[in-house]
């Protein structure tokens, strides 16, 4: 897959995968899907749910470090500005040759432009929160996390999962 058809598949997970409503109930749900997905994979992540700035889901599974939560933050703290999926912000950013801090000034140790990172989404009002898991590689990280809201949200994954990468 090239970037220009992962940039315009992130675009429609983005408009697809969007809640009518969200809330703790909703958070506890996607976090313990995505740890027992995790789980069955034999991996360790690190996930962090969040909503208006308030955590609503932890968890680092054993084998995690903590730059595994420094990895989430700084991925949500980019999914926040941009109202996108981290992924889809590095992804336009490799495209377009540049940098976070070239871009916008914005340090790296604050904000980190890698997949793992996806925008909670409510239909008509837009982004209010954040789903952050770390610990895989980028590409892996996001493709988790659109696993679970495609079952969670009832969707079909293979309308908007990623292909593989090239």
């Amino acid at each position: 897959m090239t970037i220009d058809q992962d940039l315009e598949r992130l675009a429609f997970q983005e408009a697809r995968l969007q809640f009518r409503s969200f809330d703790a109930h909703t958070a506890w749900t996607l976090g313990s899907r995505l740890h027992a997905l995790a789980e069955q994979r034999h991996t360790a992540i690190t996930i962090e749910i969040q909503v208006g700035g308030n955590t609503l889901f932890l968890c680092a599974m054993p084998g995690t470090t903590p730059d595994n939560l420094d990895w989430a933050r700084r991925k949500k703290n980019v999914v926040m500005r941009f109202q996108r999926s981290s992924y889809a912000v590095g992804l336009q950013l490799q495209k377009d040759r540049t940098t976070l801090t070239e871009l916008a000034g914005l340090e790296v140790r604050e904000y980190a432009p890698h997949g793992g990172c996806f925008p909670i989404l409510l239909r008509g009002t837009g982004c209010i929160g954040t789903i952050a898991v770390s610990g895989l590689p980028q590409r892996d990280d996001h493709e988790l996390i659109v696993e679970v809201l495609t079952e969670l949200l009832e969707e079909r994954l293979e309308e908007l999962a990623l292909d593989a990468a090239t």
